[in-house]
């Protein structure tokens, strides 16, 4: 069995090349010999300045159909988002292909992020799997349902690098990781487009937020972000390029202003990189009404500033600022802009709705949605997603439940939450359809299970205390205490930023008082973000972390919980033990000063201590350095032992390939799966470098007391990064290579670059 990589490509700094790559990717198209080129130079030909402006205005749903679809006929609408009614979505269709002068196709988008119906669990849930095919086919999944409404376009992934759990859109994201970021966001882009874009069933995707926008200060939603061009390259844009070399249709420009500049108006980002050195030949969308926050950026001074910059920076459509339809005329006739620019930006966009096969299919297929949404093959896939995001963080024997569990209590406010276990930014998700774990494991009676529900907290932020001496009672006739605790959906997502990132409400009291009754405690949390949960799960026998799961949670967590499944989800973010070691990541930089382990803490001050520095290094005095769970962290209802990586050479050229073997042996008496991950260290740079980086994963099945041996190649590729002259290559040196559980485990073994 080969390990899971991928070669996220290069970078090309080549500035002549990168203007050639730019004049191609805005479909220069005259010469072209594609037919596609030649109907969109044909409808261009065509077109009235209106009418051309009218396709870069995407507009949500709003007033009445009939104002809507007189809107639409009159050319002012190239897409729509935010309605996902069948029938309504067809009149908007047939307004613009049938009734408009043009019969120019709407796309029309939706915000399916992880499930249009049948709801997977959140992204970030979805990178614990570290099962890139499962989350392609969740993708997949979401494709077919939306598809079968009329909706052809989704606002996904999102592939920002998330290194701050306060941050409420880390749930929509994949984690901290660049290459597992990168390899969730490919997998992401193929399932929504499918084998063929043309497909009906197939529906474009966006790979968002472009640019940073996950590094925002302090966590706070929307809020600035400082990163330099150096670290832009080597962290915050692999994973975007990757997307594009996927062949992902369509880019979102981020809220955030990144050193002093809007996104939406960063023409390096958007002309030079995107479309200049990548060659991306789709469209760029702002997010919403981002053209017009460059106004409140204090980076545009009027309307028409804001089309002006956008308009240069490479941005085609608009997305509910209007500044586009509102200002381009007027300034096309002033001589501010040239219409040859609006003749780029509809080229894009007529490109992606014929690619999508909308002007031959603009409509949804004619079919029974009954036999479409919540499809028994759907249901079945979340299902599996559910079990195996799931992280298992701590258990002392108590999972998975023996059989001599006839009794458990059920508690807590998430045991029952059919809206908040789907999470955050879920529009069309019903609770009739989502199974909790109350359900699931009342329907355990044919084994004898009996059930005493109490949740002692009625929701996540609920501050009363009344509830949990029931609780505490439904633990009396009790085997065992099976704890659903977390956050509310509602308190992920965008513009849910936390300053503290612990239990709500009154969940840490109820906890506390389960814990003293003595009876074994399962602490379930489902939540949308890492939470500092290290005085709970101190109390608690077993831990299973479940980020938000979707639909089919419950039957997940109870097959789980009972060994039907094996956990096997790993943390694709670190856990921090307290909000105040933030941002909390694997991948750091060692310091001149790094921490060793040894160092004195704050207990360990005596009183009236002499000045001194307690060890000089980088630390603190209430914390240490280590978090509370580390990336790439889980626990199965086995054990793994790993042998010693065998590396095929020692030294290596720079475009040499390494092969990499490991044995890894399951030392216990349950199947399960691990998921073994390949970490290297590039040891001297020309900058400082991460003291670890994922480059590969493979999760490996084994039987009780089987042994496999995983391979990983690693092309020395692989290893380059921009340096201190900003050029992108391999350096030469040594390097520390891992083959481990998680990021912070195993042994290294060295090898050489020349």
């Amino acid at each position: 069995m080969s390990g899971f990589n991928i070669n996220i490509p290069s970078f090309f700094r080549n500035s002549v090349a990168a203007a050639a790559l730019a004049l191609l990717a805005v479909g220069c198209a005259s010469n072209s010999d594609d037919p596609v080129e030649r109907r969109i130079d044909e409808l261009l030909s065509d077109m009235t300045l209106e009418e051309k402006i009218g396709q870069l205005n995407q507009v949500t749903v709003m007033g009445s159909v009939e104002d809507m679809t007189e809107m639409i006929r009159s050319g002012k609408v190239g897409s729509i988002l935010n309605d996902a009614d069948p029938e309504r979505l067809r009149l908007y269709q047939k307004a613009a292909v049938e009734d408009s002068r043009l019969g120019i196709p709407l796309i029309i988008g939706r915000d399916v992020i992880h499930g249009f119906k049948t709801i997977f669990p959140i992204p970030l849930g979805q990178a614990a799997t570290f099962d890139p095919e499962l989350v392609k086919q969740g993708a997949r999944v979401a494709a077919r349902e939306a598809s079968a409404t009329g909706i052809r376009w989704t606002f996904a992934p999102m592939i920002d690098i998330a290194r701050d759990p306060r941050w409420g859109r880390i749930a929509e994201s994949c984690g901290e990781d660049p290459y597992l970021t990168s390899v969730m966001g490919v997998a992401m882009v193929e399932g929504f487009q499918g084998d063929e874009l043309n497909d009906p069933s197939s529906i474009a995707a966006c790979a968002k937020h472009f640019v940073a926008y996950g590094a925002a200060e302090g966590g706070r939603d929307y809020n600035t972000t400082m990163v330099p061009e150096r670290q832009l390259r080597n962290v915050y844009l692999p994973s975007f390029e990757a997307a594009t070399k996927a062949g992902a249709q369509t880019f979102m420009t981020s809220f955030n202003d990144n050193d002093g500049v809007p996104s939406t108006g960063n023409r390096w980002a958007v002309s030079d990189v995107l479309r200049g050195e990548w060659g991306f030949d789709g469209f760029v969308v702002s997010d919403w009404n981002s053209p017009g926050e460059m106004l409140s950026h204090g980076f545009c001074a009027d309307t028409e500033d804001v089309v002006k910059r956008s308009m240069e920076a490479g941005l085609d459509m608009d997305m509910m600022s209007f500044a586009y339809l509102n200002a381009l005329p007027q300034m096309v006739k002033d001589g501010k802009i040239k219409e040859s620019q609006i003749d780029n930006a509809v080229r894009n966009i007529l490109r992606v709705k014929f690619r999508l096969g909308l002007f031959d299919n603009p409509y949804a297929l004619e079919q029974s949605l009954d036999t479409v949404l919540y499809a028994p093959e759907h249901l079945a896939a979340a299902k599996q997603a559910a079990i195996e995001s799931a992280i298992l963080l701590k258990n002392d024997g108590t999972l998975p439940l023996k059989d001599n569990v006839k009794r458990v209590a059920v508690v807590g406010p998430m045991a029952d939450a059919t809206h908040d276990q789907m999470g955050t930014w879920v529009f069309d998700g019903e609770e009739d359809h989502t199974i909790t774990p109350l359900a699931a494991i009342r329907s355990l009676s044919d084994k004898g299970i009996t059930v005493n529900y109490a949740p002692g907290v009625a929701y996540s932020r609920d501050r009363s205390t009344a509830g949990i001496a029931q609780a505490v009672a439904a633990t009396r006739n009790s085997d065992v205490v099976l704890a659903f605790v977390g956050e509310e959906a509602i308190l992920s997502g965008e513009a849910h930023s936390l300053a503290d990132i612990s239990l709500k409400g009154a969940q840490n009291q109820l906890i506390a008082e389960l814990a003293k009754t003595g009876k074994p405690l399962v602490m379930v949390v489902m939540a949308g973000r890492p939470l500092t949960i290290g005085e709970q799960a101190e109390k608690s026998n077993a831990v299973l972390y479940s980020f938000h799961p979707g639909t089919m949670g419950g039957p997940a967590i109870a097959d789980l919980l009972w060994g039907e499944a094996t956990p096997s989800g790993k943390t694709p973010v670190t856990f921090p033990k307290m909000v105040g070691q933030v941002p909390i990541y694997y991948g750091h930089h060692n310091t001149g000063r790094p921490y060793q382990g040894n160092e004195i803490l704050l207990d360990d001050i005596p009183a009236k201590a002499g000045q001194t520095s307690l060890g000089n290094t980088s630390f603190y005095l209430d914390a240490g350095n280590d978090p509370l769970y580390p990336f790439g962290y889980g626990l199965s209802y086995t054990t793994f032992s790993y042998s010693e990586p065998k590396l095929s050479a020692q030294t290596l050229d720079k475009d040499g390939t390494l092969t990499v073997t490991c044995e890894i042996t399951n030392t216990g008496d349950r199947q399960g799966t691990e998921v073994a991950q390949l970490y290297v260290r590039d040891m001297v740079g020309s900058i400082a470098r991460p003291v670890k980086e994922l480059k590969g994963f493979d999760r490996v099945t084994l039987q009780p007391g089987e042994t496999q041996t995983v391979t990983f190649t690693l092309p020395m590729e692989q290893l380059a990064f921009y340096g201190y002259d900003l050029q992108r290559k391999v350096e030469p040196g040594d390097f520390q290579l891992w083959v481990a559980p998680d990021s912070n485990s195993g042994e290294p073994v060295t090898f050489a670059v020349k």
